[in-house]
């Protein structure tokens, strides 16, 4: 199993339980597809580099993981299609 990193920026309008259900679904997808969540740092609301969507302000989130090659992608394709999710990325952590 491989270690990844997956910061997920979130709606800064959610309220704070549409906020950890985001989150608890995207746990959910890791487990799903074969993963173990080790670590949600969650850094609170943040001022954005530049407006996404007419937003100024996000919710930040790092989830570190452990997942098989083929997780990353499958957990990709499902975050994607959120609509609190505004920006999201996933990366392979080195040994």
């Amino acid at each position: 199993m491989n270690k990844y990193e997956l910061v997920v920026v979130l709606n800064g309008s959610l309220e704070d339980d549409e906020k950890s259900a985001t989150m608890e679904r995207i746990s959910n997808y890791i487990t799903r597809f074969g993963g173990n969540v080790v670590n949600v740092d969650d850094w609170g609301k943040k001022k954005l580099a530049y407006e996404i969507q007419k937003m100024s302000e996000a919710f930040y989130t790092i989830i570190t993981f452990e997942a098989p090659v083929t997780a990353p992608a499958e957990i990709e394709r499902r975050v994607r299609i959120m609509e609190q999710v505004i920006r999201f990325l996933i990366v392979k952590q080195e040994a």
